[in-house]
């Protein structure tokens, strides 16, 4: 069995960290595993639903421990990138650093409308 795709979500919570989604052998998917602060460190939640009487229930599960190290070693190791990640990003841009990216993004966008509108008006002239 080989994790062919993981994808983290990542969450602003006290303990809840991360949700994560896994692809399996590029054919089976498993969504909202978690990945959770616990007292002694973090570790990963499987899917579950809640039953009647308010315990949880696992949806899906690895069925031994080989398989289990090897999830959570790959869920956890994207985690730490993806968080190491986001924190190397800034996260208050200032106004002016906004304006500009707006100002910079709009010039280019009327250009290409611009140019379509051209390439649209020479379609039409031919017609």
């Amino acid at each position: 069995m080989e994790i062919t795709e993981v994808k983290i979500h990542l969450r602003n919570e006290e303990k809840l960290k991360a949700y994560a989604t896994i692809t399996i052998d590029s054919c089976f998917v498993v969504r909202d595993l978690k990945i959770i602060q616990g007292n002694t460190g973090l570790f990963v939640a499987m899917p579950s639903k809640k039953k009647p009487d308010g315990s949880f229930k696992d949806i899906a599960h690895p069925l031994n421990n080989e398989t289990r190290e090897l999830i959570e070693n790959k869920l956890l190791s994207a985690y730490k990138n993806e968080a190491e990640n986001k924190k190397d990003q800034p996260e208050n841009i200032s106004k002016e650093t906004k304006a500009e990216t707006l100002k910079n993004t709009g010039s280019s966008l009327d250009r290409t409308m611009s140019n379509l509108e051209k390439s649209l008006e020479s379609k039409f002239d031919n017609i």
